[in-house]
């Protein structure tokens, strides 16, 4: 007797569909997985056997044959023990074909029968949708993420037994209803520090980091250490605008696929901040593995990335960083597809000038040898750091402003004008208004920059002779006007003046390492 049930596979943050048949046959007992299953869908057989024995059904006594169509696709994940349990049991005459007409369903099944939580339920339910399901079926952990799809009948149930007692008949079904306001949760992997507090005597990296919220640009700070560079860090997401309601389901989406689904809050309703570790390899970075799944920068899709002890991450790592940079998306190709994860990030990154740290500190003396400083600033490419529109030079504070930032911690408020959500969030709405496609200034092409610009014909004359003097190249020409732009919309100001110009220079540090750099220079 042949069976089928209706599934998907994960394919990068899409599902595709997968029918499960089921054919019983006379022969020697046992269970024959066809279908290019992988090591976990091989393993089902057990624990589909165990989960049907131990929930009161009779296990299959002849031969099976479970094909996995299409057969030339690979299929990979514990998800396929619910349907491969139910098609044994709709073949074997313990539950009649028709209740699984229309029924997609996916889930993990434990010794006991249990049904437990599988990754990727978002993509499964958006699937369903278009496919016309009747009902999709998942174990109760993912109920309220496959609720967040509308015009689809979630059925849940804690067990196999109680699932078939559902589709009999036997007990009433348990139904989620569609629910995309839930409990919000936070995707943040770091706490988040009050706005502005501690800020005292660090104008100029306010100013960089309001303007890194409004035009969305790329933001490395160099200093010794203790200096705040990631205090700052913390501090940008929350200059960031609320997530939209696509926004917030494709990033709901990225965390379920990779398995950091939350069930308290299913919908993700704050920017991602994540922080990788200088250890992390580039797979964990950009995402990987034999079976792809995302990396850090595609978890922080639509919010920051901030990478702390960014020369100390090995080369070739940081490299693998230059194309998701610029384009917004991670591309992993295998022998047999190619897989794309958005990667849409704020990429914020700190380092120290040297080894010791110390370098340039005007009271530590550097410990360090010039080659000593060579090497570790070699591990940052030309075109990593060409890619990076704020470069920007930290120094300690002194003891004065330390003991005025003590005294001013008990009043959590805006210290600097820079980081007056208001502000940024008009500087944000005058550059969506102007420019094409409502993007930020950071991804204004060549073109667009020419026609929506407004450049002054003085403002240009400076910038030729930045790109001069500091040998700039094309790329980083560009971005030097995008900051201008982008200070001129935080100033509210329609044209773009030299004096933007001149300090969109400064964020162009031509000796991060050194004493006297650009980024440090007084605004």
């Amino acid at each position: 007797m042949l069976a089928r049930c209706l599934s998907a596979s994960l394919h990068g943050l899409e599902a595709k569909p997968v029918t499960v048949e089921v054919d019983l046959a006379p022969g020697l007992p046992g269970i024959q997985l066809v279908g290019l299953p992988d090591k976990a869908i091989q393993e089902s057989r057990e624990r589909v056997r165990s989960a049907l024995r131990n929930s009161g059904f009779r296990g299959p006594l002849v031969r099976v044959v479970i094909n996995l169509a299409p057969a030339d696709r690979r299929k990979e994940g514990p998800a396929f023990d619910l349907p491969i349990a139910l098609g044994l049991l709709v073949a074997s005459g313990q539950l009649d074909r028709p209740k699984l007409d229309g029924l997609w369903c996916a889930g993990e099944l434990g010794l006991d029968g249990s049904l437990r939580p599988c990754r990727g339920v978002i993509a499964l339910a958006d699937l369903a949708v278009q496919q016309g399901a009747r009902a999709l079926i998942v174990p109760p952990a993912n109920a309220p993420e496959a609720a967040l799809i509308p015009n689809l009948t979630i059925w849940t149930a804690h067990s196999l037994k109680e699932l078939v007692q559902q589709l009999k008949g036997e007990c009433p079904c348990l139904r989620v209803e569609h629910n995309p306001s839930t409990q919000p949760a936070t995707p943040t992997s770091t706490p988040l520090e009050p706005l502005g507090l501690g800020m005292e005597g660090m104008d100029r990296a306010a100013h960089a980091l309001a303007l890194s919220a409004a035009g969305g640009h790329h933001l490395l700070m160099v200093g010794p250490p203790g200096c705040g560079k990631t205090h700052l860090a913390l501090q940008l997401p929350q200059l960031l605008p609320p997530l939209t309601t696509p926004e917030s389901l494709t990033i709901t989406r990225i965390h379920s696929v990779a398995g950091e689904f939350d069930p308290t809050g299913p919908l993700l309703h704050q920017r991602p901040f994540r922080s990788a570790h200088h250890s992390c390899s580039g797979a964990a970075l950009l995402g990987g593995g034999h079976t792809p799944k995302p990396g850090e920068i595609s978890l922080a899709h639509g919010g920051v990335l901030f990478l702390d002890e960014l020369a100390e991450f090995p080369r070739p790592v940081l490299d693998l960083l230059r194309q998701p940079l610029e384009d917004g998306n991670v591309r992993l190709s295998r022998s047999r597809e190619t897989t794309v994860f958005p990667a849409a990030v704020t990429l914020v990154a700190a380092t120290n000038p040297c080894p010791c740290g110390w370098h340039g500190d005007r009271d530590q003396a550097c410990r360090c040898t010039s080659a000593q400083r060579q090497r570790y600033w070699q591990r940052l490419s030309g075109p990593l750091l060409d890619r990076i529109d704020l470069q920007l030079r930290l120094e300690r504070r002194s003891s004065k402003q330390m003991r005025t930032c003590l005294e001013t911690t008990q009043s959590p408020q805006t210290h600097s004008p820079w980081l007056e959500p208001s502000r940024v969030k008009q500087a944000r709405r005058r550059m969506h208004t102007r420019n094409p496609r409502g993007c930020s200034n950071r991804f204004l092409s060549t073109a667009d920059l020419h026609r929506y610009g407004q450049f002054k014909t003085d403002a240009l004359t400076l910038w030729e002779q930045v790109i001069e003097q500091r040998r700039l190249t094309t790329r980083s020409s560009l971005q030097l006007l995008r900051v201008a732009r982008t200070i001129a919309d935080l100033n509210g100001q329609d044209t773009v003046q030299s004096e933007a110009i001149a300090d969109a220079s400064g964020y162009r540090c031509t000796d991060l390492m050194g004493d006297h750099s650009a980024g440090a220079a007084s605004r």
